[in-house]
């Protein structure tokens, strides 16, 4: 998880000290003000890749950290839901730390990659995990209102507003 992190900290530091040890060594034994810049130059040359490949993979670990922090919290709200079976989502919400509407793209989030069945029921903000084989109906399980597509994997009642997760 943190070895890009690592890594890139590890290059960087290394980048540096190695530009510092050549100019060290390059102003300490040469005689001539030209040896000396051309030193500097060299050392700077050596020692800048390492640098700029450390700097890009402290950032990438920094990212691939954040997005394994928001997958985390994703998988904690998919177990909550199974574990429960009814989850109120500002209840969530609260035991994530995050918002409304970042619990609602991770519930479309999981949807759309397969992990969640169910629905929503937002007039009274409940996230209702179902098997998919008991949600083989056009009727809404809230309500019994007719059933219309509202998009990939997604149902909506237009009579109470609930969402079926398929």
């Amino acid at each position: 998880m943190t070895t890009g992190r690592t890594l890139g900290l590890i290059l960087i530091i290394g980048g540096i000290v190695l530009c510092v040890l050549i100019a060290a060594v390059v102003l300490t034994s040469a005689q001539t003000t030209g040896g000396r810049v051309l030193g500097a130059v060299l050392g700077a040359l050596l020692g800048a890749p390492m640098v700029a490949i450390g700097a890009f993979m402290l950032i990438r670990g920094q990212q691939e950290a954040r997005e394994l922090a928001v997958v985390e919290q994703q998988k904690k709200l998919l177990g909550m839901v199974r574990a429960q079976g009814r989850v109120n989502i500002a209840e969530a919400a609260l035991e994530l730390r995050v918002s409304r509407d970042t619990v609602r793209e991770w519930v479309y989030d999981l949807v759309n990659k397969g992990l969640f069945t169910g629905y929503i029921n937002w007039d009274q903000g409940d996230l209702i995990s179902v098997d998919a084989a008991q949600m083989r109906t056009n009727k809404c399980p809230h309500c019994g209102g007719e059933l219309e597509l509202a998009g990939k994997g997604v149902v909506r009642c237009p009579y109470c507003g609930t969402e079926i997760f398929l």
